[in-house]
C-alpha cells in the first residue's frame, strides 16, 4: 500500500454541487423565492449566489487561492469556505468614542450568534465618531463614516451585515452607508449607560449639564458640587441614558424595522443586551438566506412610522436630519413637510429627560419602545416589514407596558398632543427650521421679541457673561454662520447659555435662533436648522440686531419683521465668509454638502450604489 493510500483525502473547500449545502443534507438551500440557490438563470455553473462564494472564496484559480491563503493565516478551516453566509461584524468601536467602548465585547456576542446559525463572522473597523470628544463636530464626519461603511462593504467578501453602533452619528452613519450597498443588514446599538446618580438622585447625561451649568452660573450651585456631579453621571458603559441623540436613533431604527424589537432601550451592561446580539447574529444568518434587505425594509411607511415613533418618545431634533439622509440613501421621497404632517396630533407618551423626568433605564422596565408602538398602532403602518421578517405590528402585537409607573403613558393620557418637531417656514427660513415642543417653554411658543445677533459662537460665548449685555427676558438671540458650510459640519451650539445677568435673575429660557444643531439631551425654546443657512446667504445672515422677529410655533411661522426691500439692500452688501478649509475632506465636504432640509448629505452620495464586485486585485 502506498504512502498516499494511508493519507486521508484531502476535502475540498468548494461545494461540488452548485447551491448552499443545508445543515448536513448536501440539499441547496431555496431563497425566497422557492427556487435552490445556484439554479437562478444564466448563473455559471459552481456559482451558488453568494457573493464572498463566487468572486472569493469559492475561486478555484489563483486569486481563490489567495483569498483562502491569507485567511487560514488567522486558523480559519475548510469549512468556512463551504459557500455559508460571510458576515461582516461592522464595528464603530473606539477608546475615543466613550459610548462605543465596549463595542468589542458585544462584537463576541454577535459572533456565537452568526456562528451558531452556520454563517461565517468578520469583525471590521470602520470611523468612530464620538460625540463627547470630536472636534470640531462629529456632525461634520457622519458623511465619511457612511462612505467608509459603503466601500467595506463593497469591497470586500461580504453577503450581510452587522452593524454595532452606539454614539449620536455613528447609528445613522453606518445604516446611510449600508443602504447604499443593499446587503442584508441589521442594526445593534450599544445600549445606554446606567442612570446617573448625585446625592440620592438620578440625573442624566447632556441634560444635567446644562441644567447644572446655568445653575453655577446664577450662583445656585457651587463649583465643588459641580464637580461631584461630573464623577456620577456617567457610571456605566453605553451612551447617554437621557431621550438624546443616541437614544432616539435607536428607537429610530427599531421603529425602522432595521433592529430587532425591543433592543433599543436595554442598558448596555444588561446581560440582555449580550443576549439579543447573538440573536441578532442568527438572525442575520437567515436574513442572507431570505434575501432580505435594507431595500424591502426602508420604505416610506417606515418612515412614517419612525417619524411618529420619535413623536410619542419625545425624541431628538437630529433625527430629522438623519432620517432625511437616510431616506435620500434607500431612494424614498421624505421631505420636512412630510414629517411635520405626521407628527401632528401624535400623543407624547414618554416621560424622559430632557422633555421629562425618567431616564433610558426606566424606560426599559416600562416597557421599552415595543410599549409606545403598541400604544400608538393605529397611527402606524403595521404592514411595514421588519429584519424579523415580520412586520412592526406583529413584533409589537404582545408588548406590554408597566402600568404601575407613569414612565410610558397610556395612548389616553398622553403627556401632551402634537408635541414632537415641529417645521417652521416663513421668509426666515424659506426652506424650514425645526423646534423641539416637548423641551420648549409654552409661555415662548407664541413670542416676539428684538433680535440680538452674534455671528460666531465664538463671539457669543464673549459677550455671554457681560453684565452689561443689552438683552432682556424678552430678546431673541440669534446665531449665524453656524450651519452645515459655516461652520463647518452643523455643531450642537443652537442651545446657547442664557446670558449670565439674566440667569441671576431666575431666566430660564430664552428664545434661540440659529442654523445650528442642539444636542437631544437639550432643551429649551430653540428654533435650530434654519435653511439656508447663513453661510451661503440665506436670509439668517441679514438679520440685525434691534431686528423684530415673530416665532408662532403652532401656526408653524418664523418671521422676520423686515420689508422685502430692505432684504435686498442687504443682501447686495452681504459677503460670503471665508470656506472653512481649502483641502482633504473639509474641501470636500464644504464643496458638496447639502442643506439640512435634505439631510446634510453630500449631493454625490444620494442613492443607492449596490453591491456588484470591483474588479480583480491581481
Amino acid at each position: 500500500m502506498s504512502d498516499d493510500q494511508d493519507r486521508p483525502a484531502v476535502e475540498d473547500p468548494q461545494p461540488s454541487v452548485p447551491g448552499v449545502p443545508s445543515s448536513g443534507s448536501g440539499e441547496p438551500t431555496p431563497d425566497k423565492t422557492g427556487r435552490p440557490i445556484g439554479e437562478e438563470p444564466g448563473r455559471p455553473e459552481g456559482h451558488i449566489g453568494r457573493r464572498s462564494f463566487d468572486h472569493w472564496f469559492g475561486e478555484k484559480d489563483r486569486n481563490g487561492f489567495i483569498h483562502r491563503s491569507w485567511m487560514r493565516a488567522q486558523g480559519f478551516s475548510d469549512e468556512v469556505f463551504d459557500g455559508r453566509p460571510v458576515i461582516g461584524i461592522c464595528n464603530t468601536w473606539s477608546e475615543l468614542t466613550p459610548c462605543n467602548a465596549h463595542l468589542r465585547r458585544l462584537a463576541e456576542s454577535v459572533k456565537r450568534g452568526v456562528w451558531q446559525a452556520g454563517g461565517f463572522p468578520l469583525e471590521f473597523p470602520v470611523m468612530s465618531l464620538g460625540e463627547t470628544m470630536l472636534r470640531p463636530t462629529a456632525m461634520l464626519f457622519r458623511n465619511l463614516l457612511s462612505m467608509d461603511v459603503e466601500e467595506s462593504l463593497r469591497g470586500n467578501p461580504i453577503d450581510g451585515t452587522i452593524l454595532l453602533t452606539g454614539c449620536d452619528k455613528t447609528t445613522p452613519g453606518s445604516i446611510m452607508g449600508a443602504a447604499s450597498v443593499d446587503l442584508p443588514t441589521l442594526v445593534v446599538t450599544g445600549g445606554p449607560m446606567l442612570n446617573g446618580k448625585f446625592r440620592g438622585c438620578d440625573i442624566g447625561s447632556g441634560t444635567a449639564v446644562w441644567r447644572f451649568t446655568q445653575d453655577v452660573n446664577a450662583g445656585r450651585m457651587s463649583q465643588e458640587d459641580y464637580a461631584a456631579a461630573e464623577s456620577g453621571m456617567s457610571r456605566s458603559n453605553g451612551h447617554c441614558m437621557t431621550m438624546g441623540t443616541a437614544s432616539t436613533m435607536a428607537c429610530m431604527a427599531e421603529a425602522l424595522g432595521l433592529q430587532l424589537p425591543g433592543s433599543a432601550a436595554i442598558p448596555a451592561v444588561d446581560s440582555r443586551r449580550y443576549a439579543i446580539a447573538q440573536q441578532a447574529g442568527q438572525r442575520i444568518v437567515q436574513m442572507v438566506e431570505e434575501d432580505l434587505k435594507p431595500s424591502d425594509i426602508l420604505t416610506r411607511d417606515a418612515f412614517a412610522n419612525a417619524v411618529r415613533a420619535n413623536a410619542a418618545i419625545g425624541g431628538s431634533t437630529n433625527a430629522v436630519i438623519h432620517l432625511l439622509a437616510i431616506a435620500g440613501r434607500a431612494g424614498v421621497d421624505l421631505t420636512l413637510d412630510d414629517m411635520d404632517e405626521w407628527a401632528r396630533g401624535v400623543p407624547w407618551l414618554v416621560d424622559l429627560q430632557p422633555s421629562g423626568r425618567y431616564l433610558m433605564e426606566d424606560f426599559y422596565y416600562a416597557g421599552g419602545l415595543p410599549a409606545v408602538l403598541r400604544e400608538i398602532l393605529p397611527l402606524l403602518k403595521a404592514d411595514a416589514i421588519t429584519v424579523t421578517g415580520k412586520s412592526i405590528g406583529e413584533n409589537v402585537a404582545k408588548a406590554e407596558r408597566t402600568v404601575d409607573t407613569d414612565v410610558i403613558r397610556a395612548v389616553g393620557d398622553p403627556l401632551g398632543s402634537g408635541a414632537g418637531t415641529a417645521v417652521l417656514k416663513g421668509n426666515l427660513a424659506p426652506d424650514g427650521a425645526v423646534v423641539k415642543q416637548s423641551a420648549a417653554s409654552e409661555r415662548l411658543l407664541q413670542h416676539r421679541g428684538r433680535a440680538l445677533v452674534f455671528s460666531s459662537i465664538e463671539e457669543y460665548d464673549l459677550a455671554v457673561d457681560d453684565p452689561e449685555l443689552d438683552v432682556d427676558a424678552d430678546t431673541v438671540l440669534v446665531l449665524q454662520n453656524a450651519g452645515p458650510r459655516g461652520y463647518p459640519g452643523m455643531p450642537e451650539v443652537g442651545n446657547m447659555t442664557i446670558p449670565r445677568k439674566l440667569a441671576e435673575q431666575g431666566v430660564d429660557d430664552m428664545v434661540r435662533i440659529s442654523d445650528a444643531r442642539m444636542s437631544g439631551t437639550a432643551y429649551g425654546t430653540v428654533v435650530l436648522h434654519v435653511a439656508p443657512e447663513a453661510a451661503v446667504g440665506g436670509p439668517l445672515a441679514l438679520v440685525r440686531t434691534g431686528d423684530w422677529i415673530e416665532l408662532d410655533v403652532p401656526g408653524r411661522t418664523l418671521h422676520l419683521d423686515v420689508s422685502d426691500e430692505e432684504l435686498e439692500k442687504r443682501r447686495a452688501d452681504w459677503q460670503a465668509p471665508t470656506p472653512a478649509g481649502d483641502r482633504g475632506w473639509v474641501r470636500l465636504y464644504t464643496d458638496h454638502v447639502m442643506q439640512a432640509n435634505e439631510g446634510c448629505d453630500l449631493d454625490f452620495l444620494v442613492g443607492r450604489s449596490g453591491s456588484a464586485v470591483g474588479r480583480q486585485s491581481h
